[in-house]
């Protein structure tokens, strides 16, 4: 079995502050150890149920964030940004057996984690086909473009409960919730045991169940926190701009739309 791990770190288990999730945050460090401590219980949970090669994919921020001495020798692990429009699934092939998330966070403008965002500073609402949408939302449809189904899933309360609505199979680890601008989690040593034991037991399923269908055409609507960034890139080829913010691209093959966002995200 051939295991593909997309890892972030703004649904790790504790984390409530942006100082904790910049590497020019004075907590980031402690963060950091706790993010590489998931993503090396995710791999575990796949050995145990017969995966023996598995690629991590580092997806936030800088892309350099968990620790590779933490994770076990049969692992892969990308760091940075090549600028492929693959972004947080670079290096997901057709090879693969099946895709996890780690660390996964609540979409822009939901209360369930007090770093919810989608993708960068510069949006403020992602729109797919017409749902307000998350990172998990375009990231496991490239997981479907490429015939991999997205078969376990952890961060906050609010992005496991969209992918449960997006993938009904899906098994979820929700580690923490949002209270405002705090969050109630679990611990560490919970959150790590919980995702071994989920990440085992997913791969162990029925895998076929969890493959998503993809839409005969994706309809991409961003909204960006300024109108400069809207009208700049309005001027990508089969851009439309809605409104001063809001931009729309629509096409039915999803590698363009994947390419287009690469461009406009």
């Amino acid at each position: 079995m051939k295991v593909f791990i997309s890892a972030d770190i703004e649904g790790t288990a504790g984390i409530a502050s942006w100082d904790e999730a910049r590497k020019s945050g004075p907590d980031y460090g402690e963060f950091r150890e706790y993010m590489s401590a998931e993503v090396a219980a995710a791999c575990e949970g796949a050995y145990a149920a017969g995966a023996r090669e598995v690629v991590v994919k580092d997806g936030h921020e800088t892309a350099r964030n968990i620790i590779s001495a933490r994770l076990p020798d049969y692992v892969t692990i990308i760091h940075g940004w090549p600028g492929n429009p693959h972004s947080m699934m670079c290096g997901l092939d057709e090879s693969f057996d099946a895709a996890l998330f780690t660390g996964y966070h609540a979409k822009a403008g939901s209360s369930a984690n007090p770093l919810a965002h989608s993708f960068n500073g510069r949006i403020s609402r992602f729109y797919f086909n017409g749902e307000l949408s998350s990172e998990f939302t375009h990231n496991a449809h490239i997981a479907a473009y490429h015939q991999v189904p997205s078969v376990f899933i952890s961060g906050d309360h609010g992005i496991c409960d969209d992918a449960a609505a997006l993938v009904p199979k899906i098994r979820t680890v929700p580690v923490s919730k949002g209270i405002g601008p705090a969050s109630a989690s679990m611990t560490p040593q919970r959150a790590c045991s919980e995702i071994r034991a989920g990440v085992e037991a997913a791969l162990k399923g029925d895998l076929s169940s969890c493959m998503l269908t993809m839409p005969d055409e994706v309809d991409m609507q961003i909204e960006y926190s300024n109108p400069t960034e809207a009208y700049r890139c309005s001027w990508y080829p089969g851009a439309e701009l809605m409104s001063d913010c809001r931009l729309r691209f629509r096409h039915k093959d999803f590698f363009e739309v994947m390419r287009a966002f690469r461009f406009i995200g």
